[in-house]
Parts: C-alpha cells; sequence; structure tokens
C-alpha cells in the first residue's frame, strides 16, 4: 500500500456561507464545490488555485466541533505581502516570525479555527 497524497481535510465550521466567503475573498481560494447533500448535510469544497489539496468546509461531525482545527500549515510565497493583504482585510496576525525552516504567522478563522502561513527558506 502506498499513500499518494492528502486529497481533501475538513475544517469544522459553524456558518458554511461565512466559512466560504472568508476561504475565497481573503485567502483567496477557489471555491470547487458548494453542494446540497440532503436537508442537513452541504458539501462546501474550496482549494488554493492549483493546489491538489482543497479543504471542505464542514458543520456535521459532532466529534469536530467548529473552530477545533489547529495546526493546518498554509504556504505562501511572499508572507510579508500576505501578512500585510490579511491585515489589510481586518485578520489579525500573530506577526511574522523566524525560523530555521522558514518564516510564518498565525491568523485564526471565523470560527477560531488555527492556519499557519508559511514562506519556506
Amino acid at each position: 500500500m502506498r499513500i499518494e497524497a492528502i486529497g481533501v481535510v475538513s475544517v469544522p465550521v459553524s456558518d458554511q456561507d461565512r466559512s466560504r466567503d472568508f476561504y475565497t475573498g481573503v485567502l483567496g481560494f477557489e471555491l470547487l464545490a458548494d453542494v446540497r447533500l440532503s436537508e442537513h448535510m452541504r458539501w462546501v469544497q474550496v482549494a488554493p488555485p492549483g493546489s491538489p489539496t482543497s479543504l471542505t468546509l464542514v458543520n456535521w461531525f459532532e466529534t469536530m466541533p467548529a473552530g477545533s482545527l489547529k495546526g493546518l500549515v498554509l504556504l505562501v510565497d511572499d508572507i510579508d505581502a500576505v501578512a500585510a493583504d490579511l491585515e489589510g482585510h481586518g485578520v489579525a496576525t500573530t506577526g511574522i516570525e523566524s525560523a530555521p525552516w522558514g518564516r510564518f504567522t498565525a491568523i485564526d478563522d471565523p470560527d477560531g479555527n488555527g492556519l499557519v502561513l508559511q514562506q519556506s527558506t
């Protein structure tokens, strides 16, 4: 058995519309799908342009309350520009820090899911 890649990561949210708008409008992700699966379930899938890995914004897992995801790392090419753009959208960052593997800052999505934005060296 060989696992080839990560396909989809579930991000627990309380309001799929608000989260979709944050990930697409603020972070610049593409909307891949927004499909009602049943009366109580909707599949909202977003991804960075050209990324093989996507996120699904979920609200139906009882063991995954909204805001419980921490440490999802998003790779960026220019951390300074990304941080400035996020702050321009009213998103608080932790400030840019340096580490042996690169520079990074952290933000929360509207539900408090913790995202790390990393520019590798």
